[in-house]
Formats: C-alpha cells, structure tokens, sequence
C-alpha cells in the first residue's frame, strides 16, 4: 500500500495527529504528511504512505491556495484565533475598495516576518518553545510570493480572502500585515486549505469516510498511485535490464533508453522512470538534451530517487 492520500484534515487537529489516525486506520508502519496545516486550519492534507514517502522533497515546491477570513480591529500574539488578544481598535470602517487597494501591496514577492509561535528553530529549539520559556526571539524576514489575492467576502469585522502563494507562505503572519497596513490591525480566524501542489479539495477524505472505506475494503480506489503524485516532465517505461540498472541507483546513458523516449530528455527537468505494470520505479534527472543526432552516448539520467515495488 504505497502512495497518496488526500485527507480533509479536521479543525482542532495537527497534522501529525492525522498521519498517526491514518497509519492506525490502514494499519500503515511508514507514513507521513506534506506541508503542515496548524490545528486552526482544516482541508487537503496530503498523507504519503509507505514508498509514497520518498515523494515529500519532490512536492515541496507545489502552489498551494487558501481561504482565510480574518478578523479586523484585533491583534494577538499568535496571529491567530487560538491566541491571547494583545491590541484591540474600534471606530474603524473600510469598503471593498478601500481594502483591494491595500492587497495589492501584497501580491508579487513580498517580505514576510514569521510568527513566533512557529516551528522554526533557533539554536535548535522551535521559536515557539522559546516564547512559552519566557524568551523573545527575533525571526528574520523571509521572502515568499503570493500568485494571487483575491477579496472574496466582506462582512466587518470579517474579511475573506483567497490566497495563492509559494512555499513557505504563513497566512497568519499576511493577515497580520494586511491588518497593519489598513491601520486596524487584524487576526486570522479560520483557515481552510483548497489545493497543495497536485492535490485538491476535490480528492480529499474526512477521517469518517476513510473509516467507512476500510471497513468496505475500497481504500485502495482513493490511493493515489506514485506516478501520478509527483510532478514530473514525462514518463520513459524501461526494459527489465535497465530496471536493474535504475534499482542500483547507476546512472542512465541515451543508450539505455527506448529510442522513440529519448527526445523526453530535456537537460534539467525531471522524469519518471516505469517498469513493470506501469508502476513508478524511479526519479531521474535530466543531464543532456536527447535530441536527434546526439553525438556519442553520453550520460542521460542521474537517478534521484528508487521506488521498491
């Protein structure tokens, strides 16, 4: 049982409180979770099971897009509705115009300080450790990129946005700084997750619906197969020698390659390698272009990643 599952994770639950649900449902050993959603937030959390796991680096990168409402006039000290209320502002009063002009200044790249109650580590201890010790610590800004910022409902004191953004994004912290800059100040007060890289609402299973499943035996029909739970360039199927060549992780020449597959090759890009049942036995790494009239027989494919069947 290896691959992909798409699970609408429950408000008031951590991620790893759902992989751990998950591997006691499916009685899974190996498994894990991409791109951590904090227990405010609810939606698609992918939940990578046994081989599937090998996948996580790879999608790391993927878009992802939100839907936050957010609470003007309020601030607190974790950004967000679980936390301690730290400023608060009345008397204010905005129109959608007036807030679509301050999003703009939040599209594109931006600098974006993380909260303090975050996982990122200092010295080696979690920033929000550090808090609940007593400490201050200062988080530098990071650079993130928000796709899209869309105004998708205004009811004051509540705002709801959706919001595409890159790796790394904290929609606590862009709720925060949208706040600051309409002069209110504001707080984000529930969080829903609509897409995380390849994965969608669409796909995803209450932790209800995946217990009905495997008491029917049917939760194989929603594993998402390796292959198509990564991004990749294309797909080469490999003959049985080749395949033993992948498994020992030796690089590839255009020669192993199937003759009509070697234009795939595209120097720098990512492809899948198949064997078998058209099951994903490996990613490689494109190192030349496969075009036609390739002189020699140069090394193609730099093997990332093997897939055990």
């Amino acid at each position: 049982m290896s691959g992909v599952l798409v699970i609408d994770k429950p408000k008031g639950w951590t991620s790893h409180d759902v992989v751990a649900r998950v591997c006691k449902i499916l009685k899974v050993k190996k498994a894990g979770h991409g791109g951590t959603l904090d227990p405010l937030a609810t939606g698609v959390l992918p939940v990578y099971l046994n081989e599937g796991t090998k996948l996580v680096p790879f999608n790391l990168e993927g878009i992802k897009v939100y839907l936050a409402t957010m609470k003007l006039g309020q601030e607190t000290d974790t950004l967000d509705a679980d936390g301690k209320v730290v400023c608060e502002r009345q008397g204010f009063s905005f129109n959608r115009e007036e807030i679509e002009e301050v999003l703009g200044r939040f599209r594109g790249t931006i600098q974006q300080t993380p909260p303090l109650y975050s996982a990122i580590k200092q010295g080696g201890l979690p920033a929000y450790k550090r808090v609940r010790s007593g400490q201050k610590p200062s988080l530098p800004k990071r650079e993130t990129t928000i796709h899209a910022l869309s105004l998708r409902k205004v009811s004051l004191p509540f705002v709801t946005l959706e919001v595409t953004c890159g790796r790394g994004t904290y929609i606590r912290s862009l709720c925060a700084d949208i706040g600051q800059a309409l002069g209110c100040g504001a707080h984000l007060v529930e969080l829903r997750r609509l897409r995380s890289g390849r994965f969608t609402a669409a796909q995803a299973l209450s932790i209800d619906d995946l217990c009905r499943l495997a008491e029917q035996g049917k939760v194989q029909e929603r594993i998402i197969p390796l292959k198509d739970s990564v991004d990749i360039s294309g797909e080469i199927w490999v003959e049985r020698e080749t395949a033993e060549r992948v498994r020992s992780g030796r690089p590839l020449r255009l020669s192993d390659l199937p003759e009509n597959k070697r234009g795939l090759v595209k120097k720098g890009q990512r492809v899948g390698l198949l064997h078998g049942a058209e099951e994903l036995l490996a990613i490689a790494e494109s190192q030349v272009d496969g075009e036609p009239g390739q002189s020699g027989d140069p090394q193609a494919l730099r093997i990332l990643r093997v897939f055990r069947g």
